[in-house]
């Protein structure tokens, strides 16, 4: 049993791992096309959905795997899409001069590239754009508020917004209540 799972829990995870496991691998295998990264991603839902600590409660098991399952294909497609735009990049700058970066580094920068994109992705449009325009293209707070057309106090107070939200991220990562 895993640390703090409840037997109950446990319990209704090992129900419906039984009940739903081969339905969940075939609507995969339809969906993705291969049975192998249908395996993959069935593991994934149920090892997602372990931690859950709402599980007795669901009413339609079939539904919450489905939505479980589709939010992880999605990630796996953005990190997909962000690690060929990293490939594309080493590329661009490295040319053939330097060797290709090694599996782990592929992976440390994918993490790392994943984890940005999650901490931006609950922000509001402005807020992202701001921080994005101040961080990576370093503009100053004044060439932003013009390009976004709001005050330069505006800007401040959503760099400040997407800090704040960025940092509550990283502490729900580490498991540090904020």
């Amino acid at each position: 049993m895993a640390v703090g799972q409840s037997p109950e829990s446990t319990q209704v995870m090992t129900g419906m791992y039984s009940d739903h496991h081969g339905w969940l691998f075939n609507w995969l295998c339809k969906k993705l096309s291969c049975p192998d990264q249908a395996a993959d991603m069935v593991q994934d839902t149920f090892c997602r959905l372990f931690g859950f600590s709402g599980l007795q409660e669901v009413r339609e098991p079939r539904a919450l795997l489905v939505t479980t399952a589709t939010r992880l294909i999605i990630d796996a497609a953005r990190s997909r899409k962000i690690e060929k735009k990293y490939l594309e990049t080493y590329a661009y700058y490295h040319g053939e001069l330097m060797s290709a970066p090694s599996a782990e580094e592929l992976a440390q920068v994918s993490d790392t590239l994943l984890l940005i994109a999650r901490m931006l992705d609950g922000l509001p449009v402005n807020v992202r754009n701001a921080f994005l325009m101040n961080r990576l293209d370093g503009m100053k707070y004044a060439d932003i508020a013009v390009c976004l057309d709001v005050s330069a106090s505006s800007v401040k107070k959503y760099i400040a917004k997407a800090m704040v939200h960025c940092y509550l991220v990283l502490e729900q990562d580490a498991g540090i209540p904020a």
